[in-house]
């Protein structure tokens, strides 16, 4: 009886660690959000790399931004910084309005990385210092949205790099279906 209830014990951590790893930042309830406004729905960024994904084609919802509220996760300053992570230089924003009067602002690229600062119903900042978050679930769901921006992106790289004699002749086209292909892989 004892094995059977140490291995039930065991199972219950596990599934509660799994599931914590993507867990909202409990300060941010979906529960007690009133009222979600789009303040840019999109915009460019210093790092912005249309080779990769043209932000004119990156445009954040209300459902980002309470899918983003259920499963960011904080992390370090480093683990964000721009200048040391990969980042698509594209960003929209949004006012997180909650039941309790607080604010919190948000800058949500599609990848996932989000940045955050509180502020008051008067819209003055609160001590909270500015978050940084990571949202794997959000970044997966968003580039899948974006599967053509990406595939326009490539094929504008590749034939760049074609004409300016990088790559054979008639090599972009083949790189680029092998390219979409295995985006279309789960």
């Amino acid at each position: 009886m004892k094995k059977t209830e140490m291995l039930l014990a065991g199972a219950v951590l596990a599934i509660a660690a799994v599931a914590h790893a993507h867990a909202a930042d409990r300060r941010y309830p979906i529960a007690y959000v009133q009222k979600v406004e789009i303040t840019d729905p999109s915009r460019r960024t210093a790092w912005e790399d249309k080779d990769f994904l043209n932000c004119d084609d990156v445009v954040l919802t209300e459902e980002d931004v309470r899918y983003a509220l259920q499963h960011m996760r904080r992390i370090s300053w480093k683990s964000y910084d721009p200048e040391s992570v990969e980042t698509t230089g594209c960003k929209g924003s949004a006012l997180v309005t909650f039941k309790n009067g607080k604010i919190l602002a948000m800058g949500i690229e599609p990848t996932g990385r989000i940045s955050t600062g509180e502020f008051d119903k008067k819209m003055n900042p609160t001590a909270s210092p500015p978050g940084f978050y990571e949202c794997r679930p959000c970044g997966e769901r968003k580039m899948a949205l974006l599967k053509d921006a990406l595939n326009r992106a490539d094929e504008r790289r590749l034939k760049r790099m074609e004409a300016e004699g990088r790559i054979p002749p008639g090599e972009a086209e083949i790189l680029l279906k092998k390219t979409r292909a295995d985006r279309e892989r789960p």
